[in-house]
């Protein structure tokens, strides 16, 4: 490795003797109380639902710091608990001391460690040559609250950065812990080890623990594989360790994704829970622990491979932030998250510009005549942006070949891509297109010259290789110059808006070939460096996640890339649970949503374009589909879609997601409800057959029980197939909608029509206007 050398001050002043620090940091209906007891390593005593009552100054006898910029003033969040109520809350959290076990209370640390008694997994473990340093036992120096030191002894504010620096001096190791509460009331945290002895030190794990409730016993997280990305689990909460390891060098279409832990009684409106996830597209890990004593935590951090950080004197390793989000229900804890990455400043303009990606028409048979009617045939029908995939360069004729050398191919493209982009840009579309900087063909020009680019664990041993192909190591300065060199001329020769930056294979056996030291930490960063530079040269540059379709899928490649691919399988009955669940972690703008052919081409099913469409509009709406195959009929019924879309995509893009709680029923219910709660629409999707004759009746969480609502089918194309309609919906589609009181909508419920399985219905709604 080769880590950043970031200067640091390890000579910061200890706290007094015996001093102790009470952190009362409150967002959103959250709040987080830390206790820094003695100068102990922090501790955290409460992350759950806000703690004080709403409003006034709040008790005296505590600090109230200055809040961050945007922060709700003392009328809209909790008032302090004052100073007695902090330490009895703290002094009321501490164990008693069970038999046969340490003689004073465990203490379950941010970074828990076994000189604290914890017995569990250890947060921090690592150690020099000689085998010493492995039992660090980290005490606080000193507390910093938004870039002040704190001094006094309670404090309580709003949304804030808490930075606690940590050292076991005799060890020779630093840590600067950030702790800092959202204004979305979203939780995250990051630790960043420095080595302040001249000996290096190896450092195995840095992971973070958050404690949970000992009656969370219900745990959700998320499997999967290619084309069916994020399927959810269920588990119970029992004594040990439920460990998600990921080893793949991305994220992974298996990955945990966001790990729950819940009360009894979860769902997307009900039940308390409490949730992770790990902001790493390299090796991570998420895990769930009990200990024996009924202790629970939940954690996550990067996962390193052995070797891959050594820390020379004054080195520093910065690990992943762990974000952390409380809720009453899981719409609750994905809008902690939504409304977090929408408050970005580079977060993503809501008109999402409809985008066809070529991909699935042609695949490799580029030809100039097809594709500018392909562009023509969009433009035509509402679409903004064309999208030319794999196939453009070097001798890349299919997936054999060619790969890493990013220069336009004479044979196919003999006048450049020029005349395709000059075209596309003269409808009025945006044009991007595909790379894959990370991979190469051994059968390419840069596998040729190279081949000690390719990440392998020896000179003599080369991995298996996977679509054909390697993985090109971006941690050697020169390989990382010449995809940055290619691509930069790329960009600076062609007018080019978007970038689909695609990464097909698991890194295996990931070394640099020349001294088998694993590089898969490097090559990560490698990646995240090459995104920000091209970035910062091109102002503009969108670019998308995809790999292998959703398996790089987190929040850390979302800080420089602008939407992921959910999944390369676009048929809408799969596509109904992925995008379903994509949206526990991401909001809909950052979701490419597609429009397939009639047949998928990954599971061969055949679907109505009114199902395919309704399902892709709860997304960034997309095209993949051979457009010149298409009837006029179809054609005519995508522009209605796309119009539809292109009207209600500030709601869709910047709307609340809400999904109904309906038990086993084959009728899925979703929507998405603006803030003001003004309008909504919703999806009734039939993802099977029902055991029932009827399916329940129809609830619509988000609205507002005091409002009065306008109902209407949204109209477009054939009829769903199977529908029959209750009355009311009925009343609604002959006349101008139907009114409806949102108590009814919201509590009381509609009845439900029947569709035949693997068809939608699309529900608009409005509010009435007063009379």
């Amino acid at each position: 490795m080769s880590p950043r050398r970031t200067p640091v001050d390890t000579a910061v002043t200890a706290p007094r003797a015996g001093a102790t620090h009470r952190v009362h940091l409150t967002a959103a209906g959250v709040s987080l109380v830390l206790d820094v007891t003695d100068g102990r390593i922090p501790a955290i005593v409460h992350w759950g639902a806000a703690l004080g009552a709403s409003g006034g100054d709040g008790p005296t006898g505590t600090a109230r710091e200055p809040g961050t910029a945007g922060e709700p003033g003392p009328s809209s969040r909790p008032a302090a608990l004052g100073a007695a109520a902090l330490d009895a809350l703290c002094e009321a959290a501490v164990d008693v001391v069970p038999n046969n076990a340490v003689d004073v209370p465990v203490r379950l640390g941010i970074i828990p460690q076994q000189c604290d008694g914890w017995i569990g997994r250890p947060g921090l473990t690592g150690s020099r040559a000689d085998g010493s340093g492995w039992a660090p036992r980290l005490v606080t120096r000193s507390l910093h609250l938004e870039g002040r030191p704190l001094t006094a002894p309670h404090v309580e504010t709003g949304p804030a950065r808490l930075r606690v620096d940590l050292a076991d001096e005799d060890l020779g190791l630093a840590v600067a812990l950030d702790i800092e509460l959202l204004e979305s009331g979203l939780l995250r945290l990051r630790a960043a080890l420095t080595n302040t002895l001249e000996t290096p030190y190896d450092l195995d794990e840095l992971t973070l623990a958050l404690p949970v409730p000992g009656d969370a016993d219900e745990l959700l997280d998320f499997a999967g594989r290619w084309g069916k990305e994020r399927t959810p689990q269920r588990s119970r909460f029992t004594v040990g360790t439920h460990l998600r390891e990921n080893r793949r060098g991305r994220t992974g279409a298996d990955a945990a994704h966001v790990l729950h832990a819940a009360r009894p009684g979860l769902g997307f409106r009900t039940g308390e829970a409490w949730a992770v996830h790990t902001a790493h597209s390299g090796n991570h890990r998420h895990l769930a622990e009990q200990i024996n004593t009924g202790t629970r935590l939940l954690g996550g951090g990067e996962l390193l491979l052995p070797g891959e950080v050594r820390l020379g004197a004054g080195e520093q390793y910065v690990g992943s932030w762990l974000y952390a989000s409380y809720g009453a229900g899981l719409d609750d804890v994905a809008h902690r998250f939504h409304r977090h990455l929408r408050s970005r400043p580079h977060h993503v303009d809501p008109r999402r510009p409809v985008t066809l990606n070529v991909w699935e028409a042609v695949y490799f048979d580029h030809d100039l005549a097809r594709l500018t009617d392909l562009a023509d045939r969009a433009a035509a029908l509402g679409v903004e942006r064309y999208v030319l995939d794999d196939g453009w360069f070097g001798s890349r004729r299919d997936d054999t070949s060619g790969l890493g050398d990013w220069i336009v191919s004479a044979d196919v493209w003999p006048d450049g891509l020029g005349p395709l982009i000059d075209h596309v840009r003269g409808l009025g579309m945006e044009f991007g297109l595909w790379f894959e900087p990370e991979m190469v063909n051994e059968d390419s020009d840069v596998a040729r010259a190279h081949p000690e680019w390719i990440m392998a664990p020896a000179p003599d041993r080369i991995p298996l290789e996977s679509r054909h192909q390697q993985v090109l190591n971006l941690s050697i300065p020169a390989a990382y110059a010449h995809v940055r060199d290619q691509m930069s001329a790329l960009l600076e020769t062609y007018d080019i808006d978007y970038l689909k930056w695609d990464h097909n294979r698991d890194l295996l056996e990931a070394a640099t070939r020349a001294t088998g030291r694993a590089a898969v930490h490097e090559q990560t960063l490698a990646t995240y460096r090459l995104m920000d530079e091209l970035k910062a040269a091109h102002p503009g540059l969108e670019i998308e996640s995809c790999s292998s379709g959703g398996a790089r899928v987190d929040l850390e490649i979302l800080e420089r890339t602008d939407r992921v691919w959910v999944s390369d399988c676009i048929d809408p009955l799969e596509r109904q649970q992925m995008n379903r669940w994509t949206s526990q972690l991401i909001p809909l703008e950052l979701m490419g949503s597609h429009i397939a052919s009639g047949r998928s081409h990954s599971t061969g099913r055949l679907h109505t374009l009114g199902f395919r469409a309704a399902t892709a509009v709860f997304g960034h709406l997309g095209i993949e589909w051979d457009l010149a195959a298409a009837t006029e009929e179809e054609l005519e019924e995508l522009r209605e879609w796309i119009a539809f879309y292109t009207s209600r995509r500030e709601l869709l893009l910047t709307g609340d997601l809400v999904r109904a709680d309906r038990g086993e029923s084959a009728l899925w219910v979703h929507g998405v409800v603006a803030a003001d709660r003004g309008s909504a629409v919703f999806s009734l999707a039939a993802v099977g057959r029902s055991a029932e004759s009827q399916h329940e009746r129809l609830r619509f969480p988000g609205l507002d029980p005091a409002v009065t609502y306008r109902l209407r089918p949204v109209r477009i194309g054939p009829r769903p197939s199977g529908l029959t309609m209750p009355p009311w919906m009925t009343r609604a589609a002959d006349e101008d909608g139907l009114l409806v009181p949102g108590a009814a909508l919201t509590h009381s419920g509609l009845a439900a029509p029947l569709l035949d399985p693997e068809q939608a219905l699309l529900i608009d709604i409005s509010r009435a206007p007063m009379h």
